[in-house]
């Protein structure tokens, strides 16, 4: 059931990519894929290029893809709650991959995975910004 889902949704972000985004396997294996997110133009994070490794587990879509980014914390993990609670069969990695980017332009500073930038975030958002331009350029601008 897993491959036959994945292989409707791989065919479906062909057919109608989300915008500033692309996904597929990253190899033979279906169940092992590479996104791009396209930094978004209204974010400090514009320009930048986030590459995400996205693992499906063999009970897709009952369960939530596994999403690794580098830039999210240092573990690679991502708050996010449609990859948590909020999961259903009913999400694709189109809808996912249109929440992180919606992560770069609004993020949420209220539930937060790395509090100190949260922080930051809220209390000097100026610096918040300017640290995020300055690492979208070194970690994501080839």
């Amino acid at each position: 059931m897993a491959s036959k889902r994945i292989q409707k949704e791989l065919q479906d972000l062909q057919r109608d990519p989300p915008t500033s985004c692309s996904a597929g396997p990253t190899g033979e294996d279906l169940f092992h894929w590479q996104a791009t997110i396209m930094g978004p133009g209204d974010s400090p994070y514009a320009g930048g290029v986030f590459f995400i490794m996205i693992h499906f587990p063999p009970d897709y879509p009952f369960k939530p893809p596994k999403v690794y980014h580098p830039n999210i914390n240092s573990n690679g993990s991502i708050c996010l709650d449609i990859l948590k609670e909020q999961w259903s069969p009913a999400l694709t990695i189109s809808k996912v991959l249109l929440s992180i980017c919606s992560l770069l332009t609004d993020p949420n500073p209220d539930d937060p995975l790395v509090p100190e930038i949260a922080h930051i975030y809220k209390n000097q958002r100026t610096r918040y910004e300017e640290t995020a331009r300055a690492w979208t350029q070194k970690y994501a601008m080839g």
